[in-house]
């Protein structure tokens, strides 16, 4: 039995709107074309498919039968010419992102890997932004998209969805190895040196927060303009960082020692964001599917 495609092409959108005035609309075509095609496909097959009412109409059992695989069959076709039209759209272009480093370490890395085997022609621009900054970067169409980490704030005009949770853990050198395997407060942390972000990134506020909820001054010995700087300070001896614990896989850890705190870490999170109103390009929208999928 040889029936044409576009019979059942024509099938799958009057069964997907349960209409055939909304199918005609969706392929461009006219009511009564629509209608002659069904009852031919229905002539063919030698069975109802559609019972018609003034609502418009209901696959019968013969027809929910044929809509599961015509279905299959119509989406994968669908899903095929978009990745085509995709791909060749994204035979050049640009798409500049704002990350943040621990975002851009943590996450960020092996979908930009992913992104350059597949789209080889895209040229990517990361800008290492701190979140205000890569807020202030999309408000002013400076950056298509952004990575960052949590507090967000002022996203009035940003989208913003959180993607996953980082854990971040206090590590020290071996010139403090006496306190290996013990549990400590916070109080007993400050009598040590500490190592953080500048005063003027989210990190250093949040680590200044969580010390005064607990009754702690947060004053690091040692400011560091990039979380990449804490860990070969940590390692050198230069006193106590705080590091995501994925930032440990990435990185030789002989020599250090992951401390054990008393109170609770402060909860993180990596987050997408993207203006509202700006409209991306196609490399622009396929990073945006490839952070969130």
């Amino acid at each position: 039995m040889y029936i044409s495609f576009d019979y059942y092409r024509v099938f799958y959108y009057v069964a997907k709107y349960g209409s055939i005035s909304q199918a005609a609309e969706a392929l461009m075509n006219n009511q009564p074309n629509i209608s002659r095609t069904i009852k031919n496909l229905e002539s063919e097959l030698n069975c109802t498919l559609f019972i018609r009412s003034r609502k418009g109409v209901e696959l019968t059992i013969e027809g929910e039968k044929l809509f599961s695989h015509v279905s299959a069959a119509v989406e994968q076709i669908q899903y095929g010419e978009e990745e085509l039209c995709l791909e060749r759209s994204l035979a050049k272009g640009v798409v500049t992102i704002g990350a943040s480093e621990i975002a851009l370490r943590c996450f960020l890395l092996p979908i930009l890997k992913e992104f350059r085997q597949k789209y080889p022609g895209v040229r990517i621009r990361v800008l290492n932004q701190s979140t205000p900054q890569a807020i202030s970067a999309l408000k002013h169409g400076l950056v298509d998209l952004a990575v960052v980490t949590t507090p967000t704030s002022d996203t009035e005009s940003i989208i913003y969805k959180e993607i996953c949770e980082i854990h971040e853990i206090p590590v020290c050198g071996t010139a403090f190895s006496e306190l290996a395997d013990k549990q400590l407060t916070l109080s007993e942390l400050t009598k040590y040196p500490l190592i953080s972000l500048f005063k003027q990134t989210k990190t250093y506020e949040i680590y200044s927060e969580w010390f005064r909820q607990n009754n702690c001054a947060f004053l690091p010995d040692i400011e560091a303009t990039t979380a990449d700087m804490i860990l070969p300070m940590v390692s050198n001896n230069l006193g106590i960082g705080f590091v995501p614990e994925q930032f440990l896989d990435n990185y030789p850890t002989q020599g250090l020692i992951r401390l054990d705190v008393k109170e609770i870490l402060p909860a993180r999170k990596i987050c997408f964001l993207k203006g509202k109103n700006h409209s991306m390009s196609a490399a622009g929208r396929e990073m945006e599917r490839m952070i969130l999928k």
